[in-house]
């Protein structure tokens, strides 16, 4: 996981996804749509987040919580990304609410 600002994952954005503009968290899964073995007593690597500092501050003034509820929530969508979740129709609304459960059950209140 890394924390960067705005310049660095607008850079990240426009390289990977051809988007342009700073995002608020970006997802690079290791093995996507792949199996892997994983050796007995070694760590399941799912790949890297990148978190924006700049674009957190900003939402959790815009939604009115703190800070680190709003590292906590993106650092937990990150990891439903490579979990397999998506920003689709099938999946949205169950992304969406379990993300906001698990931030609930980490203590990050609204």
């Amino acid at each position: 996981m890394a924390f960067v600002d705005d310049e660095a994952i607008a850079e990240l954005n426009l390289h990977y996804r051809g988007k342009v503009g700073p995002t608020d968290v970006l997802s690079f899964a290791l093995e996507e749509g792949e199996e892997f073995i994983v050796p007995d007593n070694a760590p399941l690597m799912l790949g890297d987040i990148i978190i924006s500092v700049e674009r957190a501050k900003a939402q959790s003034e815009e939604y009115g919580h703190s800070l680190e509820r709003e590292i906590a929530y993106l650092l937990v969508h990150g990891l439903l990304h490579l979990a397999g979740f998506d920003h689709d129709d099938d999946n949205e609304g169950e992304m969406s609410a379990l993300n906001d459960e698990i931030v609930r059950e980490l203590g990050y209140l609204r």
